[in-house]
């Protein structure tokens, strides 16, 4: 079948089958052994692939055959095999934080006295899961989500969440038209911001150690002190 899925396929070719006129017609002698091996036989034209395989006979029985007899639907569904839950309970541990307190509100002051109380007083702690198999809903319990909030009708007439978009446009304009602005500027370098404000001088310091100052020069280049004094005069 063009453009389909083909069928089933049907049982071995016989020997009358394959006669003259159809596709699997041969010349000379025609054994029944050609018609089974899928090899040689050929597919028939607008019929599904024929099977090589030898099957039985029609009171041949496909399947495991079973002896005992259960039944079959009537019985399973007459008499259906339910097993009961059984609850279970669960055992929680003891919370010593709420038989503290209790006991300190009762008065106890000593270790003897706290363990007294914690003898007596068997506090378990809560159960925080709700649901367990085989425990009983609270009558307050709801399952599901709750609903979001309904849509105000009028909001929508007035085309309220339109002028709400608007606004929102106008605002990001407004931002990216200073973001724009800002950019643009030139930004102000450590080299330019030294330019306007220099740092201020620093005083050379001409001070020397205590054993220095009177050591004397080695070299005298001056002839008298008189003209060394009147070169210092002349270079301050």
């Amino acid at each position: 079948m063009a453009g389909g899925r083909a069928g089933p396929r049907r049982r071995p070719m016989s020997l009358a089958e394959a006669g003259p006129g159809t596709e699997n017609e041969r010349l000379g002698l025609v054994r029944l052994s050609m018609l089974r091996n899928p090899l040689i036989i050929k597919p028939e034209l607008g019929k599904p692939m024929r099977n090589c395989y030898s099957l039985p006979g029609p009171d041949f029985t496909y399947g495991m055959y079973m002896h005992r007899r259960d039944g079959g639907v009537p019985e399973a569904i007459g008499h259906w095999d339910s097993v009961k839950a059984k609850p279970h309970k669960r055992v929680m541990p003891r919370d010593f934080v709420t038989m503290g307190r209790k006991a300190v509100d009762e008065g106890c002051t000593t270790a003897r006295e706290f363990a007294l109380y914690y003898k007596f007083m068997n506090i378990r702690c809560k159960d925080k899961e709700i649901l367990r198999y085989g425990c009983k809903v609270p009558p307050d319990m709801t399952f599901g989500r709750p609903p979001r909030p309904s849509t105000p009708f009028f909001d929508l007439i007035q085309h309220r969440y339109k002028e709400l978009w608007m606004e929102q446009q106008r605002a990001r304009t407004v931002v990216q038209h200073m973001v724009k602005k800002k950019t643009g500027e030139v930004r102000e370098n450590r080299t330019t911001f030294l330019r306007t404000h220099p740092l201020p001088v620093k005083a050379e310091s001409f001070w020397h150690p205590q054993r220095f100052e009177k050591a004397e020069p080695h070299l005298r280049t001056f002839p008298d002190p008189e003209s060394r004094k009147k070169a210092l005069s002349a270079s301050h």
